[in-house]
């Protein structure tokens, strides 16, 4: 950041990311939902997720394709797809494991296949079931699907900023996956997850910049989770190392096993509300938004953890105690 000299100009005069467009993507219905016991109506998830499109988000991940065994509460993938209306300008991605997934999904007509793997082998294999090479021959033949059916590639590297069992994991290993992903897979873009919340400010900005100077044109999502503290910070540490794209969570809600007592991705409405503070260009009607997200907690059976739903926006002010003008009238009294 910067600081102005000018006692008039305006607080968004003093960030270097003020008037840049920073592109929102909510992938509540899919990494959110899928962290819930509760099966959310296939009617919800629809209305939700045509919630999100008419509040500008550039990106709206649907759903997932998976085993219904796997994770019952998204096994509605299929009829959620068929239900949506779809907006212009907005691009619907599915969360797809496997070839079967690729299938359904390409049926389905998504508009994007998100394919995931992890920096990490210990967290890989955990999740997976499979080492980091194998997991990388099912991506690329999922991506060669893709391509074949004219749907574009975004892949998701999970434990971008750290292993929750190994630890850091260095930046060539991220960096050299990212390039298999783009360079050998075709991918449009790549997402770097921060899955257990274990990335600070100036690692992601390192990180950032090291994959911009390799990759400049390629789309580069941040998809952090907050389960630290740290998620706003990311944020904008990573638009401060020219990032313009990010994975949010509705009503912040989500999760990860691997990580004991975490809270969720980073809350979709609370990074809008201040990125618009700050002056950033979101394209995100940030009142309908909210109206999205204080749908959840009657879906989901709790509370969701945005303090924005809780709180309001910062500008959303109350009204003076009933006696106020008595208040003032004896307050003026004592200086008469």
């Amino acid at each position: 950041m910067t600081a102005s000299s000018s006692s008039s100009s305006s607080p968004s005069d003093v960030w270097t990311g003020a008037g840049r467009r920073i592109f929102m993507q909510d992938v509540g219905t899919r990494d959110g939902l899928q962290a819930e016991t509760t099966f959310v109506p296939t009617a919800d998830k629809i209305a939700l997720v045509d919630a999100l499109s008419d509040a500008g988000l550039a990106k709206v991940e649907v759903t997932a394709f998976v085993s219904p065994k796997a994770i019952s509460v998204l096994a509605d993938a299929s009829e959620v797809m068929a239900g949506i209306t779809r907006k212009p300008g907005v691009i619907y991605t599915v969360l797809v494991p496997n070839v079967r997934g690729a299938e359904r999904a390409i049926e389905a007509r998504a508009d994007e296949l998100n394919l995931v793997m992890s920096a990490s082998e210990s967290h890989n294999l955990s999740n997976l079931r499979m080492t980091r090479e194998q997991s990388f021959a099912g991506l690329a033949e999922v991506a060669a699907m893709a391509h074949q059916a004219g749907i574009a590639v975004n892949v998701s590297l999970s434990c971008s900023f750290g292993c929750p069992m190994e630890g850091d994991v260095p930046f060539e290993t991220v960096l050299g996956w990212c390039g298999h992903f783009l360079e050998d897979l075709g991918a449009r873009g790549v997402t770097l997850c921060d899955t257990t919340g274990m990335a600070y400010p100036t690692q992601v900005v390192a990180l950032v910049r090291a994959f911009r100077a390799r990759w400049p044109e390629a789309q580069l999502t941040l998809h952090f989770h907050n389960t630290r503290g740290m998620g706003l910070a990311n944020v904008i540490a990573a638009i401060d190392a020219g990032a313009d794209r990010f994975d949010a969570s509705l009503g912040g809600i989500g999760g990860c096993p691997y990580a004991p007592g975490a809270t969720g991705n980073v809350c979709t409405e609370e990074i809008v509300h201040a990125l618009q503070c700050m002056g950033c260009d979101t394209g995100v009607d940030l009142e309908r938004l909210i109206a999205a997200a204080r749908r959840l907690p009657p879906l989901i059976g709790h509370a969701v953890p945005s303090q924005i739903v809780s709180a309001g926006r910062r500008l959303d002010l109350h009204p003076r105690p009933r006696d106020f003008d008595a208040i003032r009238e004896r307050a003026l009294a004592r200086d008469a």
